[in-house]
């Protein structure tokens, strides 16, 4: 196995992530100066903040079935070129409406990247270590969200037009990410379905190494595409089918509604309600963003090793503890000890580490290869959906029920996850997605 190649092209299909991570987190420190900006009251904040989801749900939907027929590598550049323009006409925009229209723009591209980069990975590597390449997609999505705050932190004081700056910094890296693009190959699962076998066989022969492995996956592979007819969305909802794609979907609408968007969204209006200024909310932003990427390495070294079930049992229970102490902080009153930053310290840097990365392993492994692509669609899709409810709503929930009541929620649907996981979620570690696909077939 040539793990220097293998390393080189899931790092590059991550950096989709990077700008995830980078577009949907630079809102949080733009938020004190649009309010004003464009006369926001908390419901136009909150769709502000939040229509970019909606493009993420579009995204999501759209390249499922583009992928499955144009490729994988194809869709991320679409990704690349979208994320730009994104960019740009978010920093021009003058009124509310343009603002809205570019941030579904960039969504469109958000969610795209979010389906078919983790696929992408998942499809070119190699069955012992997959699952720590698919966990470097969410390590460059909390990259991405660390560099937006660093980025707020950095222009918070250059005047009127800083938030300008802030929406136009990610050209720069959705350039870089394109020209990557162009040294990365198609992957090996998708030429095979396409009947194009001599260039999936090169590709295999790099990641994979000796002839009679080579030869054995191919089989592996090309049985799977046995099933005959074309996909149809009615195939998910079959008896074959539909349990995997049920627990693919909650996992992903689990990963929102314990609402780690609206924490890492709203990051700095949350600490300024315990008293600190504008700089002092965007700093301790900077150390939510800092752990967030810590916690995902550690999420890299463990995934293949303790496992994805474990992992995501382990992350239900801390999260929903963490969450259940700042929301008591908030009842109370009591901003006192670094406690509240403690405690949201603890509830991100358990999701880095279980629910941030391992649900994009899990969803990369647990369709069939027949169906991932839609099947991906169709959670990811949830998962924006889910995205959207949660953070158009915490401005609505925290104006009406407060803060404390808002967090409580989120630490109950901690509670409901931990539940589901432990009786339905299947553990996928170590096998090949072949392997995974019989297994699952057979359960179901």
């Amino acid at each position: 196995m040539n793990q220097v190649f293998v390393l080189r092209v899931s790092l590059v299909a991550a950096l989709g992530g990077l700008l995830f991570g980078f577009d949907t987190a630079i809102i949080s420190g733009a938020i004190p100066f649009i309010t004003p900006y464009f006369n926001l009251n908390e419901y136009a904040l909150g769709w502000a903040v939040s229509s970019i989801l909606i493009g993420c749900g579009l995204g999501a939907l759209l390249a499922g079935p583009l992928a499955d027929r144009s490729g994988r590598r194809r869709v991320l550049f679409l990704c690349a070129a979208l994320f730009g323009l994104s960019g740009m006409g978010t920093a021009l925009a003058n009124n509310l409406a343009i603002f809205v229209a570019f941030r579904l723009i960039g969504g469109v591209g958000v969610g795209a990247a979010a389906l078919v980069a983790p696929m992408y990975i998942a499809e070119i590597a190699p069955a012992a270590i997959r699952g720590r390449l698919v966990a470097l997609y969410q390590l460059a999505i909390v990259t991405g969200i660390l560099l937006a705050y660093y980025v707020n932190y950095a222009l918070a004081h250059t005047g009127d037009h800083n938030w300008r700056w802030m929406f136009a910094a990610q050209i720069v890296p959705s350039v870089l990410f394109g020209l990557f693009l162009l040294g990365v190959p198609e992957t090996p699962r998708w030429l095979i379905g396409k009947r194009r076998e001599s260039e999936a066989m090169q590709i295999l022969q790099k990641t994979m190494g000796p002839a009679n492995a080579v030869n054995e996956e191919m089989h592996r592979i090309r049985q799977s595409f046995n099933t005959e007819g074309k996909v149809r969305l009615a195939d998910l909802f079959s008896v074959r089918y539909f349990p995997l794609v049920a627990t693919g979907v909650l996992i992903a609408v689990f990963q929102q509604v314990t609402g780690i968007n609206s924490i890492l969204y709203y990051a700095p209006v949350i600490f300024r309600e315990t008293g600190l200024d504008t700089s002092g909310s965007l700093m301790q932003t900077i150390g939510v963003g800092l752990v967030n990427v810590l916690a995902t390495f550690l999420a890299i070294g463990l995934v293949d090793k303790v496992g994805r079930k474990k992992l995501l049992l382990g992350g239900s229970l801390v999260m929903g503890s963490s969450l259940t102490a700042v929301a008591l902080c908030f009842h109370y009153q009591y901003f006192e000890n670094y406690i509240v930053l403690i405690s949201m310290l603890l509830y991100v840097g358990a999701f880095g580490c279980t629910l941030g990365a391992v649900t994009w392993v899990l969803l990369s492994e647990l369709f069939p290869n027949r169906i991932r692509g839609l099947a991906l669609s169709l959670a990811t899709l949830s998962l924006w959906l889910a995205d959207f409810v949660v953070t158009f709503t915490f401005p609505v929930m925290t104006g009406k029920w407060g803060t404390s009541a808002t967090l409580l929620t989120y630490a109950a649907f901690c509670a409901i996850a931990f539940l589901y996981i432990l009786s339905k979620v299947p553990e996928t570690r170590g096998k090949s997605l072949e392997e995974i696909e019989r297994i699952l077939i057979k359960q179901s």
